[in-house]
């Protein structure tokens, strides 16, 4: 790794050997930003994921543009895509019409997100929980008949900005019957940040004891309070083997006050490599493309890892007092 640190490899009985790393950047890392970033510009971030070896890819959303400006240019990214042999490139879909505009535009995978609160659906979602969990089920069962898997997601599942704790039982009903419907993978999202191992481990556990097979559960992270390493491992310690995270910890929840980053896939990895498990991610190349972005963007991101390396270039390159390089 060009001299760089790397973590230490000590394995830990009972964990997986392989983990899913699905990398979340180009959509939830960016829909909150108020800096509108050029096509250009976030096709380079997915050409510069994929080389890092990211395989499972969400790029972007067929939000209206007048909810997300962001990604007002989907069609434009998603036709300018080189995505590699065994590449996924996904996109959310809030509804059919996001669906059909997905797939006549090339995708063939989406995602799609219901609540576990009430408030969120209302302020996120523009809809009532149930109303989001049936429209989601609508939308998987189109999918499906076209032959075109799909994620879910169940947010606020940790926790909500407007009701505090959320009912497990909640959580446990939005991830059954988005499986029932045919999502091949449904993520247990912590949006804000609040989740801690003890609450993973719950949550985890009511879902599986749900019938939920493990192979179809995932955790989308935040790490508002610095618990989303904890959290993963209190997940993989159940077998859960399939981790959101943002390359450099970018994006934000706009409904939750204070909320931080995405769990940074750079952190994430260094983990995960200093467990033994395997990714198919390069840690440099991941530091190199938060690094990259941070420059376009001119805004640091909260990323230890690409902190650390970063500071660990300048050292090498900077001579010390006796004027001899470290």
């Amino acid at each position: 790794m060009s001299g760089l640190p790397r973590p230490r490899v000590e394995p830990v009985d009972g964990l997986p050997t392989h983990v899913r790393v699905y990398e979340v950047a180009p959509r939830d890392g960016l829909q909150a930003e108020t800096d509108i970033l050029p096509t250009a510009v976030k096709a380079e971030l997915c050409r510069r994921l994929y080389d890092a070896g990211s395989r499972d890819v969400e790029v972007t959303s067929f939000v209206p543009a007048t909810w997300i400006p962001q990604f007002a240019d989907a069609e434009r990214l998603v036709a300018g895509l080189e995505v590699p042999p065994g590449g996924r490139a996904v996109a959310l879909v809030p509804n059919l019409r996001g669906l059909h505009r997905a797939l006549d535009a090339g995708i063939r995978e989406v995602s799609v997100v219901v609540s576990a609160s009430e408030s969120f659906a209302r302020a996120n979602l523009n809809t009532s929980r149930e109303g989001a969990i049936e429209r989601a089920e609508e939308v998987v069962v189109a999918a499906s008949d076209a032959d075109v898997p799909v994620r879910g997601y169940v947010s606020m599942a940790f926790g909500d900005p407007w009701e505090g704790a959320v009912d497990p039982a909640t959580v446990v009903d939005a991830v059954v019957r988005l499986h029932r419907a045919g999502c091949t993978t449904v993520a247990i999202s912590d949006t804000i940040g609040v989740g801690t191992p003890g609450l993973t481990t719950r949550m985890v556990r009511d879902v599986l004891d749900a019938g939920i097979p493990v192979d179809a559960v995932a955790l989308h992270l935040h790490d508002t309070y610095g618990q989303g390493l904890a959290n993963v491992y209190a997940a993989l310690s159940l077998g859960v083997a399939e981790f959101d995270s943002s390359v450099g910890g970018l994006g934000r929840c706009p409904y939750a006050k204070g909320a931080t980053g995405n769990l940074a896939t750079e952190d994430l990895v260094w983990m995960l490599h200093g467990l033994g498990i395997e990714t198919g991610l390069d840690l440099e190349a991941l530091a190199a493309t938060t690094a990259w972005l941070s420059r376009v963007r001119g805004v640091g991101a909260p990323s230890n890892v690409a902190t650390a390396f970063a500071a660990a270039a300048s050292a090498v390159d900077t001579p010390n007092a006796t004027g001899g390089s470290r």
